[in-house]
């Protein structure tokens, strides 16, 4: 079975996906830093009205991501 990727930021308040990899480049480093792990389970906890910025909880931490930021995480949900 192939599995369906999507950017974070496809998701819609109360969505949950596990990670599974990100875009490389320079901001990768700074999400895996952050805790945004392959494996890993992410919470969208609410998204701003225009988007842009999006609360996720990763475990224990409630993060905040600009738009691009999480177009740099592939998710399956």
């Amino acid at each position: 079975m192939n599995q369906v990727l999507k950017p974070l930021s496809k998701l819609k308040e109360g969505d949950h996906a596990i990670i599974r990899e990100l875009k490389k480049g320079d901001l990768s480093l700074k999400l895996m830093e952050m805790g945004f792990l392959p494996g890993e389970t992410v919470f969208i906890d609410k998204i701003a009205p225009l988007g842009d910025p999006i609360s996720v909880k990763i475990g224990t931490y409630l993060l905040s991501l600009r738009k691009d930021e999480a177009n740099a995480v592939m998710v399956e949900s």
